[in-house]
C-alpha cells in the first residue's frame, strides 16, 4: 500500500520555480530520504507534505486520500524539526504530551503513550527537566518522543541531526535506524548529508534544482547512478568521470581516454547498456569510483593502466591518492598500509565490472 503519493507537484515562490512536476510515492513502512544540495527544494517538498506550504499544481495523497487542501493538524503526520522546536517554558513531559492534549486525548491514553515512548527512548528520568537543562542529543530524543506519542501515519524529519556534533550525530543516526526497524513506520527524512542518507534510507530521492534526479535504493544509486550529477554527488571522494570517446568497431566496444593514443584503449565487454549503441563513436564520461581502482589485480575484470601519482592524502585507515591520467585528474582510495610514492608512474587496475558510462551531451547514463 502507498502511504504517501505525490502527483505532478509544482511549487513557485514568485517567479522562481522551486519544485517542477514532482512524482513520488512511498510504500508502507519505507524510509525515504530526500537528499540534495542546499536550495534543491527538499525542505519545501517536506513542508508541502506537512501542509506548511501551499501547492501551485499537483496533489498529495496520504493512504489514497487527497490531503492537498487539508490542514496540517488533520493530516495524521508528525514532524521533527532541525531546531527541535521545544517549548522552553514547559518541561519534557509537557512538551511530549502537548499534541495529545490539543487533540483532547483521554488522560489514560496520554499516560499510557508517555510511559511507552519515554521508556523506549530512555528519557524517563528527564520528564521534569526544562529543555534548557538538556544536551543536544537529549533534546532530539524529546522532539522525536513528542512525534512518537501521537502514533502518526507518517514521520517527517527535517535535517534533525545537523545541530549535533560529529560523534553524537553518528550515535543519533543509529538510534533513528533502530527506531525505524522496531516500529516499521513510514518516514520521510530530509538531509544534505549523503552518509546519513545511505545509512538510513530504504529509498533515496536525490534532488537538484527542484527535480528528482534519481529515486532508488542506496545500492542502485551508488553503483548505477542515472546521471553525472548523482555520480558526482554520492561518494566520498565522488566518482571519477574520465572524458573520452566510446568507439564501436565490429563486435568490440572500446573507451579511448581524451588525450591518449589508440594503444590505451579500455575494452568495454560486459557493460549493461540501456539500449544498443547505434553510433560508431560517442563522446562520453567513463565513471569509476576511487575504491574500484586496485593496487593489485584482484579479479578477472581488472584492467591494467599506468598512472602518475601527484598527491597523497593520509586519512587514518586509508589514503586518497590523486593521479594524472592523460592530463585528467582522478582519485584512488587505498589502505594506508600500501606504500605508494608520489611523482612516480605506477601500474594500477580498473575494475571494469564496476564502471558507469555517461553520454557527454546529456550527462545521462547509457
Amino acid at each position: 500500500m502507498k502511504t504517501l503519493k505525490i502527483e505532478d507537484l509544482s511549487k513557485n515562490f514568485g517567479t522562481t520555480e522551486v519544485l517542477k512536476k514532482i512524482n513520488l510515492d512511498i510504500d508502507e513502512g519505507n524510509f525515504l530520504v530526500l537528499l540534495g544540495p542546499s536550495g534543491c527544494g527538499k525542505s519545501t517538498l517536506l513542508n508541502i507534505i506537512a501542509g506548511l506550504e501551499t501547492i501551485n499544481e499537483g496533489n498529495v495523497y496520504i493512504d489514497d486520500y487527497n490531503v492537498s487542501n487539508v490542514e496540517p493538524k488533520d493530516r495524521n503526520i508528525a514532524m521533527v524539526f532541525q531546531s527541535y522546536a521545544l517549548y522552553p517554558s514547559m518541561n519534557v513531559k509537557e512538551n511530549m504530551i502537548f499534541g495529545l492534549k490539543q487533540a483532547k486525548t483521554s488522560k489514560e491514553k496520554i499516560e499510557e503513550q508517555l510511559k511507552k515512548v519515554s521508556t523506549f527512548l530512555h528519557v524517563g528520568e528527564l520528564l521534569n527537566r526544562k529543555p534548557s537543562q538538556l544536551s543536544g542529543g537529549q533534546r532530539q530524543r524529546v522532539a522525536i518522543g513528542r512525534a512518537l506519542v501521537r502514533e502518526p501515519r507518517i514521520f517527517l524529519f527535517d535535517e534533525p541531526l545537523s545541530n549535533l556534533d560529529a560523534k553524537l550525530r553518528v550515535e543519533m543516526r543509529r538510534e533513528i535506524k533502530k527506531l525505524h526497524q522496531a516500529l516499521k513506520t513510514t518516514v520521510v527524512y530530509v538531509t544534505h548529508d549523503q552518509t546519513e542518507a545511505m545509512s538510513l534510507g530504504t529509498k533515496i530521492a536525490i534532488m537538484n534544482h527542484g527535480v528528482i534526479q534519481q529515486n532508488d535504493t542506496p545500492e542502485i544509486i551508488y553503483n548505477k547512478p542515472s546521471n553525472t550529477f548523482v555520480a558526482d554527488f554520492i561518494g566520498s571522494p565522488s566518482m571519477n568521470l574520465i572524458s573520452g570517446q566510446l568507439v564501436k568497431k565490429a563486435n568490440n566496444t572500446l573507451f579511448i581516454p581524451k588525450g591518449s593514443n589508440q594503444s590505451n584503449n579500455i575494452p568495454i565487454k560486459n557493460y549493461n547498456f540501456a539500449k544498443p549503441l547505434d553510433e560508431t563513436s560517442k563522446d562520453v564520461y567513463f565513471g569509476i569510483r576511487p575504491e574500484h581502482i586496485h593496487y593489485k589485480k584482484t579479479n578477472d575484470t581488472d584492467f591494467e593502466v599506468n598512472l602518475m601519482t601527484d598527491l597523497k592524502e593520509y586519512v587514518g585507515h586509508e589514503q586518497i591518492i590523486t593521479f594524472n591520467y592523460f592530463e585528467q585528474e582522478i582519485l584512488g582510495k587505498f589502505p594506508s598500509t600500501e606504500k605508494i610514492e608520489t611523482n612516480k608512474e605506477i601500474k594500477l587496475f580498473f575494475d571494469l565490472s564496476q564502471i558507469s558510462i555517461f553520454d557527454k551531451n546529456t550527462n545521462q547514463r547509457i
